[in-house]
């Protein structure tokens, strides 16, 4: 029988605090009371409560007070403080204190309701996460994997399974969602993770330069070959080797490829020694690989020798609920980084995270954080610090409408469109491409012709 959620209500208002206790009460959840701080903090020492509401001015020990202690005997229990007097400071005060959230009075009921059923979800996920930590082992290296959402503990349970295997793991999902990350966590959690990890984004090189960047190349062998020099198979041989955006492969290198995973040797280009490879692949696609099949872009049978074990990321927008987790991860890199003392987001900051939909994925999430931590004055980051991008499809009729408004001629509107595009895309040029329509030759080729324009 699932067990009701209690709450501790605090407020020497006597009238209000009985108005709470019969509102919580009858929306289903266990009410104790005190009324000060003081006897607060003594319920807090000798009972277990799943959320604390507490009045902020009191008589003898303020709430702010009373919470200071309350986190020091339980630092994960959410504190929701209410106060009558609305103040921006007395709210980053409690939040600098580790209050969950704020509320003012006289209450809004709905909004009450809503904080409380965001704490209890909050309350939830941490008890997963301990579960989910338990399960996948004390061995299990996150490798800064951050989240607890539903969609998240399923991609670290199959990483548990798959990461101590010897199979090679395709990893789907849109650009910025950290399939590079979730790589790295299947290597350092392999028996390979003492031997060498290979990276390689196989859509930032052209395919004569690919072939010499995997297989090697002996001396001579093409213009500027002026010696040996061995590829990344080779030197990955032992641990595992990464191939980012593999569907940018051309079909002749997926052939090249598909060979050395099928016999696992190889030969240098220009050379005729074949090598013996022992290397544990793991590719990455921003694309569907069996759309690209249907497309004729990719080989069918390399789909297959690439796809034993499939991963696919969420994007960001599947996952919420992580957004706070994350975004406080890197709010405390940054400003490490940035010899700042900012300790965290003003609730009407965090709305601002959640509602947004993030096409950039977390690398969109990093950046807005990290400009938010750069340019701020303040020690909590509240609206105005975000300057988050509009939500952008790539050539949409609204664009296209707003710009012949202005008598812009196609190429300015082509233009314009291609840079938004990329701005929403976090600069990767692949997943431009891709939401535009067009070969990422073909964007490449435009912005060099935009560039010598200028």
């Amino acid at each position: 029988m699932k067990m009701k959620q209690t709450i501790l209500v605090v407020d020497d208002d006597a009238a209000h605090r009985m108005m709470l206790s019969k509102l919580l009460s009858g929306w289903g959840y266990e009410v104790a009371t005190a009324d000060d701080g003081a006897a607060a903090i003594e319920n807090v020492r000798g009972k277990s409560f799943d959320m604390i509401l507490m009045d902020i001015r009191m008589l003898n020990i303020s709430g702010i007070e009373a919470l200071e202690q309350m986190k020091i005997i339980n630092p994960a229990i959410p504190v929701i403080i209410m106060t009558a007097y609305a103040s921006v400071e007395t709210a980053v005060s409690a939040l600098k204190k580790g209050a969950y959230d704020y509320l003012t009075k006289p209450l809004d009921f709905d909004e009450l309701k809503i904080v409380i059923e965001r704490a209890t979800e909050h309350n939830r996920l941490k008890t997963e996460n301990e579960n989910l930590k338990i399960r996948l082992g004390e061995r299990f290296d996150r490798k800064n994997l951050i989240g607890q959402s539903p969609a998240m503990v399923r991609v670290l349970e199959i990483i548990a399974q798959v990461a101590p295997t010897e199979a090679t793991v395709l990893i789907a999902g849109e650009s910025g969602t950290g399939k590079e990350m979730i790589a790295n966590a299947i290597h350092y959690n392999s028996p390979r993770k003492d031997a060498p990890f290979i990276k390689i984004n196989c859509a930032a090189l052209t395919e004569t330069l690919l072939e010499s960047e995997l297989f090697g190349h002996e001396k001579g062998s093409f213009t500027g070959a002026e010696r040996r020099r061995e590829g990344k198979f080779v030197q990955a041989d032992g641990g595992s080797l990464f191939l980012d955006e593999v569907s940018e492969m051309s079909r002749a290198m997926q052939v090249k490829l598909l060979r050395v995973l099928q016999e696992r040797e190889l030969t240098r280009v220009g050379g005729a020694d074949v090598m013996k490879v022992d290397v544990r692949l793991i590719a990455a696609s921003n694309k569907d690989l069996k759309e690209e099949i249907q497309k004729e872009n990719f080989r069918e049978d390399l789909f297959y020798r690439l796809n034993v074990v499939s991963l696919n990321v969420p994007p960001l927008r599947e996952r919420k609920e992580d957004i706070p987790m994350l975004a406080q991860h890197f709010l405390q890199s940054f400003a490490e980084k940035n010899n700042k003392a900012i300790t965290g987001f003003t609730p009407k900051a965090m709305e601002k995270f959640l509602s947004h939909r993030w096409p950039g994925n977390i690398r969109e999430l990093m950046n807005a954080v990290e400009r938010a931590v750069v340019l701020t004055r303040s020690d909590i980051l509240d609206t105005g610090d975000l300057a988050l991008m509009p939500e952008q499809d790539a050539v949409s009729g609204e664009i296209q409408k707003d710009n012949a408004s202005r008598n812009l001629s196609l190429e300015d509107i082509e233009k314009k469109s291609i840079g938004e595009t990329l701005d929403a895309c976090a600069g990767n040029k692949s997943e431009a491409a891709r939401r535009l329509g067009i070969t990422r030759k073909t964007l490449r080729a435009k912005l060099q012709k935009y560039q010598a324009d200028q």
